[in-house]
């Protein structure tokens, strides 16, 4: 992500005799000074949950007409919400917590936002500097908690120090690699007074992100690229942090190269593009997977190396130079070595490739020829196409019915998944044509993200279809945000892929645990001999209850209508109960510590596993 200019209001643009900015100034207590400088920094929508702690701020915020804050029903929730908000319009999402407690339950998702690179603002509140270290009531040290998964956590005891304390954390949390950022607030400098300076002055030495890559850097990859006979594009989030798609796109179809995105990438480069290979990794395309396994050249942007595309690291792409390009130097070999490494903002970066492959093509004797390989992928994809089989218990297809959300919604819409096999197939069986339409938590894992997402995004985009599809297990663990949504006017659409089970892990226990599914039944849809006739909840008497439209689905010629009926509807949020085989799979499915060339074997040797 670029580094962008403090946001500065129109009165503090005067400039003095000096030539220099007037200062505004006037006494404002700590909470003031919270309110005044989020309003300064352009925020218009928060999420939180008060408590002691936080609640002078909360009394100034009551009075707020520029900030729509949504008073959510579990501190989780509001840090979801804030992703969602962040990840689906490229803007700051704000939390807020009171102390204690209230600020650990933000730890999921700020742990969350730092795996996944969202620009996430998270305040809390304190008790009173003079209670620190006593064991107040509700005082927990969340700055030392979360030091290890935010970009940087801070304490304010001065209410001096608010305004440059929150401008330094907008900062940091937006500026090279983007991340999550703590700002917690003693009561006291909350309550006490201090001149309101704006704009402060902000010090943050040794932050200094890079966003122009060397150029001998960027022609050496181009000269590369020029050379190479079976060339792959391996692009991560960090192209959608950035907002380079249009810069990748202008690459990609420059060189002519195949594209693969992966989890965190969906959506960064056209799925309907004929270059496009599609996701790699453990449950990747076989075009993708093997296309990378094969390929002489990787250039690698705004990707981390994750364990799930790697499968084992020293048998992955084993014969391909590799370009890798990230915001963030600590990537750089992380994982694997870099024959060109890049540190740089990927829409800089692309861009200035861009034009250097084309200047590298110029000297060579003869055209870049890589036909070869195209021909190579495309008995691939001829081969292995994506697809699946339907259940033959009777139950609903879980792929078949994402397939048809994702067709009836359409790409303007967005998706927000949980984790787990619905997460996949939604990856799957969805077309991205855009980037900030899919969204998920990639490197936690973290169930209970879809529905708090979803709610987050469709306040940052009220004028689009926004779809949580999330599993009967993650729903579980989250779906108090209905009443949110409900009051709010969040008209969100749920899907449930509700296979009665833990089904990621009840996949693995299939497979690799000779089928003891150990505690992954959750008696949510598919009920078994001995077990009571009624769903444990009734989903759609659980939307009942919320204020939600809840609709059940147990039969094929059921699903459009109920996808069209949740399109139609937007006054209320609304809940679909879709039951589906518990049986489906994943695949393809690379099985962990093994390396990607597996793939075809596993895909292979897929009904051979099911039957063990």
């Amino acid at each position: 992500m670029s580094t962008d200019p403090i946001p500065v209001p129109p009165a503090s643009q005067a400039q003095s005799t000096k030539g220099e900015r007037s200062k505004e100034s006037e006494i404002l207590t700590g909470s003031g000074a919270i309110l005044r400088t989020l309003e300064h920094l352009g925020i218009t929508d928060v999420f939180g949950l008060p408590g002691g702690a936080i609640m002078p701020f909360y009394d100034e915020l009551m009075a707020s007409t520029s900030i729509r804050h949504i008073l959510v029903r579990h501190e989780q929730g509001a840090g979801h919400a804030a992703e969602g908000y962040a990840s689906s319009s490229g803007r700051v999402g704000v939390a807020i917590a009171t102390s204690g407690p209230g600020a650990t339950n933000l730890v999921t998702a700020i742990a969350d936002a730092h795996m996944d690179s969202v620009p996430l603002l998270a305040i809390t509140g304190q008790v009173f500097s003079t209670s620190m270290g006593t064991d107040a009531f509700q005082e927990v040290d969340i700055v030392g908690i979360t030091m290890p998964i935010t970009k940087h956590s801070f304490l304010v005891t001065d209410p001096a120090d608010v305004p440059a304390t929150l401008v330094a954390a907008y900062q940091i949390a937006t500026t090279g690699r983007p991340g999550p950022v703590l700002v917690d607030v003693t009561k006291d400098a909350q309550q006490n007074s201090a001149p309101f300076i704006w704009p402060p002055k902000v010090d943050l030495p040794g932050y200094r992100p890079v966003t122009k890559a060397h150029g001998k850097q960027i022609q050496a990859a181009a000269q590369l690229l020029a050379e190479a006979r079976r060339p792959i594009l391996y692009v991560g989030g960090g192209v959608i942090r950035a907002g380079a798609h249009k810069e990748l796109l202008e690459l990609a179809e420059k060189i002519g190269a195949p594209v693969v995105t992966t989890l965190m990438a969906r959506g960064a480069f056209p799925d309907s593009h004929r270059q496009h290979l599609g996701m790699p990794g453990m449950h990747g395309t076989v075009p993708a997977v093997l296309g990378i396994q094969e390929s002489d050249l990787l250039v690698s942007l705004g990707a981390r190396f994750d364990d799930r595309v790697t499968g084992k690291v020293s048998d992955f792409a084993p014969n391909a130079k590799v370009v890798h390009v990230d915001i963030d130097p600590a990537e750089i070999s992380k994982i694997r070595v870099a024959d060109v490494p890049i540190v740089g903002d990927a829409k800089d970066v692309i861009a200035d490739l861009t034009v250097a492959y084309g200047e590298a093509v110029k000297h060579l004797d003869e055209k870049p020829d890589i036909s070869e390989w195209w021909r190579r992928l495309d008995e691939l994809r001829a081969r292995y196409p994506l697809g699946y089989d339907l259940p033959t218990d009777g139950q609903l297809s879980p792929q078949y019915v994402i397939e048809r959300i994702g067709q009836l919604s359409g790409p303007e819409a967005v998706y927000a998944a949980g984790v787990g096999q619905h997460q996949m197939w939604a990856a799957q069986f969805i077309k991205y044509e855009r980037p900030m339409s899919w969204l998920n938590s990639g490197g936690a894992g973290t169930m209970g993200y879809g529905v708090p997402a979803a709610m987050g995004a469709k306040v940052a985009n009220p004028d689009r279809v926004v779809w949580a599809i999330d599993g009967d297990g993650c729903f579980q663990m989250t779906n108090q945000e209905l009443a949110t949504c409900t009051i709010n006017d969040i008209p969100i659409k749920v899907a449930i892929i509700n296979n009665s089970s833990l089904g990621m892990v009840r996949q693995w226990q299939t497979l690799f645990y000779d089928g003891r599914h150990s505690f992954t039944d959750l008696n949510t849809g598919h009920l078994g001999e001995g077990v009571a006739s009624r769903m444990i909840p009734d989903f759609v008497k659980m939307a009942d209850a919320y204020g939600a439209l809840g609709i059940r689905v147990t039969r094929m010629e059921e699903v459009d209508a109920a996808i069209k009926l949740a399109l139609e509807t937007n006054d209320r949020p609304v809940v679909i109960d879709f039951v589906v085989s518990r049986d489906a799979m994943v695949w393809p499915m690379v099985p962990q510590g093994v390396g990607n060339s597996s793939v075809q074997y596993a895909l292979e040797h897929a009904p051979e596993w099911e039957q063990e």
